[in-house]
């Protein structure tokens, strides 16, 4: 892989990644941009105890353009967009409307390909392999800076899902937290290493989907991928490398090689649940990693109790119909499955590629 870091005419940081290393990457941004004005501010609920990010500024995002001015394809011509090249493999640049910026940390936009019409499970491995290689680097990247504390990968894909531009892409949120979702996991593993005499959690979760069997959907040499007992979405997946490890930068060289062809065949089987002829699923896949620096808050739980792990999810429950998150989930935060996690583990092996 090769690493090019530049500038966009604004001051933001845009960075290639490319397989070859003989690629150069000296492209200039000819746009006159202005310098990027943000207004974001993390605000704490006193009741909740969780953080708002208030983001003013991304009422003026780009909104569903067409496919010839939109803004992740390579530059043609007069036609300038975020990425001066003409072609490229993969590019990371800061978002222009990000959510999180300065004290209150950063956000970025993935670019998975220039191919404006494919989707991520479109990649060739080595491409996806690639892609896997940049999450890492701005892993380890955005570690570093004094406002961060956790680092999230994602992907939006699907209108359904609020995805405003339709080009392969994803983002990167830096926090300045630690997120509640990952405090919640952190104090249950708190509490079971405690109350099991130093047991793991995440361990034991896995053992229990290995033994039990009926909810795993695919089992790899270095990687596991299972509908959890209590799934929240009608079709959610949980991906786990074997070898348990608190995030990107900690996957050993087996793992990495064998991701591409495990994540790809379960990108193609998202597509296929609902049969041929449907619409590509919307989903959201998502990065969990362990917080960065020390985890006092949390009694006797270092990161590397922390299980890394990739959760994909689909707000799809059937053909034509949505999962909303209506009074229970919005209200109460008490989610309602419509689908079995097992039904769903069947389904999602009845459509492996032949």
């Amino acid at each position: 892989m090769k690493k090019t870091s530049t500038r966009l005419a604004d001051g933001r940081e845009l960075v290639y990644y490319d397989s070859r290393d003989d690629v150069v990457r000296d492209a200039a941004d000819r746009r006159p941009l202005d310098p990027t004005v943000t207004t974001s501010q993390v605000r704490r609920d006193p009741l909740l105890g969780d953080s708002v990010a208030i983001a003013s500024h991304r009422q003026g995002r780009t909104y569903h353009p067409p496919a010839d001015e939109c803004p992740l394809c390579p530059s043609e011509g007069d036609r300038l967009s975020e990425i001066p090249e003409s072609s490229y493999d993969v590019a990371v640049f800061e978002n222009r409307f990000p959510s999180l910026a300065g004290d209150s940390g950063r956000c970025e936009v993935v670019c998975f390909t220039s191919d404006h019409d494919a989707s991520f499970a479109d990649l060739s491995e080595e491409q996806a392999g690639l892609v896997l290689e940049a999450w890492t680097d701005r892993t380890a990247e955005l570690s570093q800076l004094p406002s961060v504390r956790q680092v999230f990968c994602f992907e939006n894909r699907g209108a359904e899902i609020g995805v405003t531009l339709g080009h392969p892409h994803g983002q990167i949120y830096a926090y300045p937290f630690t997120t509640p979702r990952t405090a919640l996991m952190l104090r249950s593993l708190a509490a079971h290493k405690e109350a099991s005499g130093g047991e793991n959690l995440f361990d034991e979760v896995i053992a229990r989907e290995t033994r039990e069997g009926d909810r795993i959907v695919l089992d790899a040499a270095h990687w596991v991928a299972f509908v959890p007992y209590a799934a929240h979405w009608p079709y959610e997946v949980h991906l786990y490398p074997r070898r348990r490890v608190p995030d990107l930068l900690a996957l050993d060289e087996a793992a990495r090689t064998e991701f591409p062809q495990v994540y790809l065949e379960l990108l193609r089987r998202f597509d296929r649940i609902f049969g041929e002829g449907e619409p590509p699923t919307p989903y959201i896949s998502a990065w969990h990693q362990a917080p960065f620096g020390a985890l006092e808050e949390f009694d006797g739980v270092s990161r590397e109790d922390f299980a890394l792990h990739l959760e994909l999810f689909t707000i799809r429950r059937t053909s034509g119909k949505l999962k909303f998150l209506a009074g229970s989930e919005s209200g109460m935060n008490v989610f309602i499955n419509d689908v079995p996690p097992e039904t769903a583990a069947e389904r999602l092996r009845e459509v492996a590629s032949s």
